[in-house]
């Protein structure tokens, strides 16, 4: 008898198989009960007859309490009425594990808190929308490989403990390194993805990274995922190409291979429909007025916040292209307009209905004496970054690159509130259990 997954479970109708899983609902009609299933592919209902099964298999249905685990055994047969389309008629079954009566499953069909429901994060991530959402997380994640791998990138990814701050921040995770003093969680692969652009041509970094900032907002958590594209002799406009072409490219694949999450999610795919190539592009310069002509008092040489990205991505259909920051307002080792010095060549990509940035990247300095210069300016350590200086020493190319927030990618595609349900254990300034 063939061990099947519920998303399988179409393949084998008409045919006896094993489910092996967890009670998710039990009703019971009468003689008939309708136990509900979950294996982490999907759900699927089952239904026990007293008269078929017999008294010693319905009564063991019966006792079920939720998130029991059991191995079940029964015949597949199409009803369109049921969760998938499929029933399976419960021969057999055997119990794992029975949750007690007196210890109770904690999260019942009812209204939770946030504050239970993320000490309670282990158990929360069975219910169907939470898996639902990281399913899509899968999806994204699967996409952006496809899409780098299939152009060409290779994969050289970056190490997570770093000598210094690649922005030049203070909102850093420092820790003693043994006897070479103070590293930090890192911020970005990126520095290190300018390196092996040099040596490889075209290349993606994909891990985790690590922000101290003491922001409580929907749109941060301290440790996030990115995955960052770095090309040897690219400017700022192929690499805008490539941006726009990476997030039309993970919208349809999602579209296209998981519809039935986003319907759970009841995510009006319409709007992910539009997020088609050519995407809209604003200079900052463009954008400030418009913000101001929206009643926003952003003076330019200011960064936006959250309720200016909100501003202007609720004015376009599909992710907005801003480019041209300030820069002062960016890293220090953005390059700048040959003949404007003071707008950097940069661009931020702000998704629509409300999730705000979701790509900050741009054109390097690629010039050593301009780039020994910014790091004085924004007092950063020589010594920290002499290899990063050796770049511009030995062979130095024009070369841009970018980074894409896994996170809030997914919390757009899923149109879901908070970036803390797009990612399995969330990393908050206020949480770290469980």
């Amino acid at each position: 008898m063939p061990v099947v997954e519920i998303r399988r479970i179409g393949e084998f109708e008409g045919q006896e198989v094993t489910l092996r899983g967890w009670l998710y609902n039990l009703r019971e009609s009468g003689k008939i009960l309708f136990p509900l299933f979950r294996d982490g592919t999907g759900l699927m209902q089952g239904v026990v007859a007293r008269n078929s099964v017999g008294d010693p298999i319905f009564d063991a249905v019966k006792n079920l309490t939720e998130e029991s685990s059991v191995i079940v055994t029964g015949k597949v047969r199409r009803d369109e009425r049921a969760p998938g389309g499929y029933e399976l008629d419960v021969t057999g079954i055997k119990v794992l594990q029975a949750v007690p009566l007196s210890d109770p499953y904690p999260i019942q069909r009812k209204e939770h808190g946030v504050d239970f429901l993320m000490e309670h994060r282990h158990l929360w991530i069975r219910s169907p929308r939470q898996a639902g959402v990281l399913r899509v997380r899968h999806e994204v994640v699967r996409a952006i490989r496809d899409f780098f791998d299939d152009r060409g990138f290779v994969l050289a990814d970056a190490p997570i403990f770093t000598p210094a701050a690649c922005e030049g921040t203070t909102t850093l995770f420092g820790l003693d390194y043994f006897d070479e003093g103070k590293a930090y969680l890192t911020q970005s692969g990126q520095l290190y993805s300018e390196a092996t652009a040099a040596a490889l041509g075209k290349v993606y970094c994909f891990g985790p990274t690590f922000r101290a900032e003491k922001s409580k907002t929907r749109r941060h958590l301290t440790e996030f995922w990115m995955v960052e594209p770095e090309v040897a002799f690219a400017r700022l406009e192929e690499i805008m190409l490539l941006a726009e072409d990476l997030v039309s490219f993970v919208v349809a694949r999602v579209l296209e291979r998981r519809p039935a999450e986003l319907k759970l999610l009841e995510r009006d795919t319409s709007r992910l429909e539009a997020a088609r190539t050519p995407f809209p592009r604003l200079s900052y310069d463009d954008a400030v007025e418009l913000l101001r002509e929206k009643g926003s008092r952003i003076e330019w040489g200011g960064d936006f916040g959250g309720p200016d990205e909100t501003l202007l991505g609720e004015q376009f259909d599909r992710p907005v292209m801003v480019h041209g920051y300030p820069t002062a307002i960016k890293a220090f080792y953005m390059e700048t307009e040959p003949k404007r010095p003071e707008v950097s060549r940069s661009v931020d990509m702000l998704a629509p209905e409300g999730y705000g940035e979701i790509i900050g990247g741009g054109e390097r300095i690629s010039d050593y004496n301009l780039l020994l210069k910014r790091l004085e300016e924004h007092r950063l350590p020589r010594e920290a970054f002499e290899w990063y200086l050796d770049l511009r020493r030995y062979g130095s190319v024009p070369h841009a690159g970018f980074g894409l927030g896994v996170e809030r990618t997914v919390a757009w595609i899923c149109g879901i509130e908070h970036i803390r349900e797009t990612i399995p254990f969330p990393r908050l300034i206020y949480r770290i259990y469980p």
